[in-house]
């Protein structure tokens, strides 16, 4: 199954549902921060979560319970790939050098990630 680009608001429901697991829209609603939305606009962006592929259903008569059938890891690993190819020519070396020249990356942080390196090195 191809996954597509969630908007903003898409990606913000769906952290939500892969945290909840499962939940009905007020489910939803009551981990949205202030100001909370409105019921049915929660409700068509979850529907629109569900026709995108992102989000299936049990009814319970008129109420339905959503659950993710997209995880989250396989919309990480989706969204990863995209920003590697779009902006750093698929290089995790462009693409660290990056969050160094921006002092994303503290020392902490990159003597990690070169025990890391090393790790895999000797495997």
């Amino acid at each position: 199954m191809e996954i597509k680009e969630l908007t903003r608001a898409e990606e913000q429901l769906m952290q939500i549902l892969w945290q909840l697991e499962k939940g009905f829209v007020k489910d939803v609603i009551e981990l949205l921060p202030e100001p909370k939305p409105a019921y049915n606009t929660v409700s068509t962006i979850i529907r629109i979560l569900e026709t995108k592929g992102f989000v299936s259903h049990n009814a319970y008569g008129k109420s339905h319970e959503y659950y993710p059938v997209i995880s989250k890891e396989q919309y990480q690993n989706f969204a990863t790939d995209k920003l590697m190819s779009g902006y750093f020519d698929n290089s995790v070396q462009h693409m660290f050098s990056y969050f160094v020249k921006k002092e994303k990356i503290d020392l902490k942080e990159a003597d990690e990630i070169l025990k890391l390196i090393e790790k895999l090195k000797s495997k």
